[in-house]
């Protein structure tokens, strides 16, 4: 004990610490730790959750640029079949109706390039609002835990107008 009166402890105020010192820990670590746990583990399956919804809608995105690809070389082979067929017909016609014919396909292939053209772009229209509803639910799923309503509300709508200039390009 002369050691310790040496270097100026006291023992009884030394169990004292210690005592206090562990029941601080008790009120912890009964009051505190398990909600933080609980805490951390909801956010932890909130972003497992985003993570699957992201990768879905990127599956989702795949079939659908797969989908326009097809569609757009059907629609190519159709063109080409009709333009094969008009030519074919147009060498055993005259001179005027071969006339008439080569305008004839002319225009059906301007007109199935427009359709191909504007098939093209509905897709791609209805893929970019797609992909920004996808991207405003995952945003808005993101940040629930992370900001407040306010905050929120701040981001959504500075990404919202983002997506709306992405639109315009």
């Amino acid at each position: 004990m002369s050691i310790l009166e040496d270097f100026g402890v006291n023992p009884l105020l030394l169990i004292a610490q210690v005592v206090n010192f562990l029941i601080i820990l008790f009120i912890l670590k009964r009051f505190m730790y398990k909600p933080i746990l609980e805490a951390i583990k909801k956010r932890g399956d909130e972003v497992a959750e985003g993570i699957k919804s992201a990768e879905e809608g990127q599956k989702k995105l795949e079939v659908a640029l797969e989908k326009e690809k097809e569609i757009l070389t059907n629609a190519q082979i159709q063109a080409e079949k009709i333009i094969t067929s008009a030519r074919e017909e147009s060498g055993e016609l005259k001179k005027q109706i071969e006339e008439n014919t080569r305008r004839d396909t002319e225009r059906l292939v301007e007109q199935s390039k427009e359709t191909i053209k504007e098939e093209a772009r509905q897709a791609e229209e209805r893929l970019i609002r797609r992909i920004g509803e996808i991207a405003i639910a995952l945003l808005e799923k993101s940040l629930g835990g992370v900001f407040g309503k306010k905050e929120q509300k701040i981001i959504l709508k500075k990404a919202l107008t983002e997506l709306g200039k992405q639109e315009l390009l």
